[in-house]
C-alpha cells in the first residue's frame, strides 16, 4: 500500500543552522500521526518541504507516491496543511476566501462542502464577515476550512488549536476525528501534549533536525512506565540532581525508575535532613515520557 506520506533523508540548512539532518519518516493511509518536538526543533521546517513551500538541500518526500517537487501539482492536491502563522487576505469575507481556494484547485460548485465546512467550523454566523473583523481564535478555523476546502485524503495541522478557546477546540477536534474515522491521514504538530496523547496512534518526536523516538503512544507511554514525583523541599541532594524532569521554584518533578528507588530518595533527603512539604506521585503521560526523550537526546 502507498504511503500518505514518505521522507527520506531530508536535510535542510539555513545558514549555520542544520533544521534538518536526514529525516526518514513513513506515515501510512489513515493514520492520525504526531509529529512533537521542542521549538527549534525542525517541525514547521519538515511540513514546509512537504508543502512544497521550502525546498530540501537533500533527500525525497512524497505524498501518496507524488514526489513534491518532480509532481508538484499532484502532490499539492492530495494534502491540506493548516499553518502555524494566521496568513489571511483582509478584503474578502470569510466565504469568499474559501471559495476563492477552491477556485485554485479548480472546484466548481462547492457551495454544499462549503457550506458544511462553515457550519462544522462553526463559522456560518460569521460567512459574509470581513476578514479583518475576525478575532484570532476565528481567523484560525478560516485556515482550517481553506486546509479542507478541495478534500484532501492528507491534512497537515501546524499547531491548529493555538490561540483558540476551549469550546472551539473541542468542535474542531470532533469534527477532525470524524475526517481520519472517513479515511483522511492527519499529521499534527502541537504543544499541547494531552491532545496528542488523546488523538494520536503513533508519534514521532524531533529534537535539532533529528527523530529520537518513534513509536506508537502505548508504546512510548509502556517504556517509560516508571514513577513521576513531585516534591516540595529546600533543596535537593547533588546526587538525585539527574532525575530532575523540571523546576519550579522548590517545587521539583523528578523521573523514578520504581518504589525503590523512591524509597532511596527519601532516605537520602531524611539523612540530609531536608523537609519535604509536599509529595505526590503521578502516572506517566504524554508530557512526562515528552521530557525524558528530550532529556536523553541532550
Amino acid at each position: 500500500m502507498t504511503p500518505a506520506v514518505e521522507i527520506l533523508r531530508v536535510a535542510r540548512r539555513f545558514g549555520n543552522v542544520q533544521a534538518l539532518a536526514g529525516v526518514d519518516l513513513v506515515v501510512g493511509p489513515g493514520e492520525f500521526f504526531g509529529l512533537l518536538g521542542p521549538n527549534g526543533a525542525g517541525k514547521t521546517t519538515l511540513i514546509s518541504i512537504l508543502a512544497g513551500l521550502t525546498r530540501a538541500d537533500a533527500g525525497t518526500a512524497r505524498v501518496l507516491g507524488h514526489d513534491v517537487v518532480d509532481d508538484y501539482r499532484n502532490a499539492r492536491r492530495l494534502l491540506g496543511v493548516v499553518p502555524q502563522e494566521l496568513v489571511f487576505d483582509p478584503f474578502f469575507t470569510v466565504r469568499e476566501t474559501l471559495e476563492i481556494q477552491a477556485g485554485y484547485f479548480g472546484l466548481r460548485n462547492a457551495d454544499d462542502w462549503i457550506d458544511e465546512l462553515l457550519h462544522h467550523l462553526d463559522l456560518t454566523s460569521r460567512a459574509h464577515s470581513n476578514m479583518r473583523a475576525l478575532s484570532g481564535g476565528m481567523k484560525r478555523r478560516v485556515l482550517v476550512g481553506q486546509a479542507l476546502v478541495h478534500k484532501p485524503p492528507v491534512i497537515v495541522l501546524d499547531e491548529p488549536t493555538a490561540g483558540v478557546d476551549v469550546e472551539l477546540r473541542q468542535s474542531l477536534w470532533a469534527f477532525i476525528r470524524k475526517l481520519n474515522s472517513d479515511g483522511h491521514t492527519i499529521i499534527l504538530t502541537t504543544h499541547y501534549l494531552e491532545e496528542a496523547e488523546a488523538l494520536c496512534g503513533r508519534i514521532a518526536m524531533l529534537k535539532a533536525g533529528r527523530i529520537v523516538a518513534l513509536d506508537t503512544k502505548q508504546n512510548l507511554l509502556s517504556s517509560f512506565a516508571g514513577l513521576t514525583v513531585r516534591l516540595t523541599a529546600d533543596s535537593l541532594p547533588e546526587d538525585w540532581q539527574s532525575r530532575i524532569l523540571r523546576r519550579d521554584d522548590q517545587s521539583y518533578v523528578l523521573s523514578l525508575s520504581n518504589y525503590a528507588e523512591l524509597e532511596r530518595l527519601l532516605a537520602t533527603l531524611r539523612a540530609h535532613e531536608i523537609a519535604v512539604t509536599e509529595l505526590s506521585l503521578q502516572e506517566a503521560d504524554l508530557e512526562q515520557v515528552f521530557l525524558r526523550i528530550m532529556a536523553r537526546a541532550h
